[in-house]
C-alpha cells in the first residue's frame, strides 16, 4: 500500500451552475452498452453537454487533457490503463486540471474505490444507480462538492480504512519494498504518524467538526450536533480543507480514516 499523499491544491471555481455554460462530461467506460447509456442520460439534460467518449484509461487521460470536461465519468476497470491510475493522473498530487472525477463502480470492487479516493476522485456512485443520482452526482461534483452520502461513508470508507490498518489485508496494488529494518507495518505507522501531525495545524473545533464529517455526517448533521449554524460548519469544513490542502470532503474524509483519527461508526 502506498503511502498517503495529498491530492492537488483545491480546484479552481468552476462557473456557477446558472452561468449559462452547460456542464462539459467526459464518459470514461469499457462497455459499449453502458457508455451508451450514460451519453444518453447525459445528453438529454438541458445543462450538460458530452463532450467525448474513451473506452480504456490510456484513451481517458489523453481525452480529458484534450477536451479539459468539467466532469469525467470514471469506471474502474478498463483495459491497458484502470481508472485508478487514470484518476491519479488527472488529479492525483501534483495536478492541475480542475477536472472533477465521478467514480462509478460496483460493491465488489469496493477496495479499489478507496484508492479511487486517495488518487483525487471527487465521489463515487454504484453502477446500478437510477439515472437521476447520477444526473445529480455530476452536479454535485461540479459545484465543488464531494458525492460521499452519509450512509455510503459509514459502510464503505469504514471497511476501507479497516482494510488499509490490516497488515494482511487485501491490497489493489502491491506494497513498495520496505526500508531496511522495517517491516510493512512500522512504514506504514510511520506514515500515519506524520499525518497526524499534518493534522495539528487544526483547531479543537475543527478537529471536531473533521471527526464528525468522518463519520459521515453531513453539515446540517454536524450543526446540530455542535449546536452551530450550517453555514458557520461550511466556513470550517472549508477552513479544513485549506490547512490540510486538500481537494473536498472526500480527501479529508480518507486522509482522517488514513491517520487513524477518525471515530468508529456511529
Amino acid at each position: 500500500m502506498t503511502a498517503w499523499q495529498p491530492p492537488a491544491p483545491l480546484l479552481p471555481p468552476l462557473p456557477p451552475a446558472d452561468s449559462g455554460a452547460p456542464i462539459r462530461v467526459l464518459i470514461c467506460e469499457d462497455q459499449a452498452l453502458v457508455r451508451a447509456g450514460y451519453v444518453t442520460i447525459f445528453s438529454a439534460q438541458p445543462d450538460m453537454e458530452v463532450v467525448g467518449e474513451a473506452a480504456d484509461g490510456r484513451a481517458a487521460v489523453e481525452a480529458a487533457r484534450a477536451l479539459r470536461p468539467d466532469v469525467a465519468v470514471m469506471d474502474i476497470r478498463m483495459p491497458l490503463l484502470d481508472g485508478i491510475e487514470a484518476t491519479r493522473q488527472l488529479a492525483g498530487p501534483g495536478t492541475t486540471a480542475r477536472t472533477r472525477i465521478l467514480v462509478v463502480t460496483t460493491f465488489n470492487v469496493d477496495a479499489y474505490v478507496y484508492e479511487a479516493l486517495r488518487a483525487g476522485a471527487s465521489g463515487f456512485l454504484l453502477k446500478d444507480a437510477p439515472p437521476a443520482e447520477l444526473v445529480n452526482g455530476v452536479r454535485t461534483v461540479v459545484r465543488g462538492e464531494s458525492l460521499l452520502a452519509p450512509a455510503v461513508t459509514r459502510t464503505l470508507i469504514g471497511e476501507f480504512a479497516a482494510r488499509v490498518r490490516a497488515p494482511d489485508g487485501p491490497a489493489p496494488a502491491p506494497v513498495p519494498a520496505p526500508g531496511p529494518g522495517a517491516g510493512p507495518d512500522a512504514a506504514q505507522e510511520r506514515e500515519r504518524e506524520q499525518e497526524r501531525e499534518r493534522l495539528k495545524v487544526l483547531t479543537p473545533r475543527e478537529h471536531e467538526v473533521l471527526g464528525l464529517l468522518s463519520a459521515g455526517l453531513s453539515n446540517a448533521e454536524i450543526a446540530a450536533e455542535l449546536v452551530l449554524s450550517a453555514e458557520t460548519v461550511k466556513t470550517y469544513v472549508s477552513r479544513i480543507l485549506t490547512k490540510l490542502d486538500l481537494r473536498d470532503r472526500v480527501q479529508a474524509v480518507v486522509l482522517a480514516y488514513w491517520a487513524g483519527v477518525a471515530p468508529g461508526r456511529r
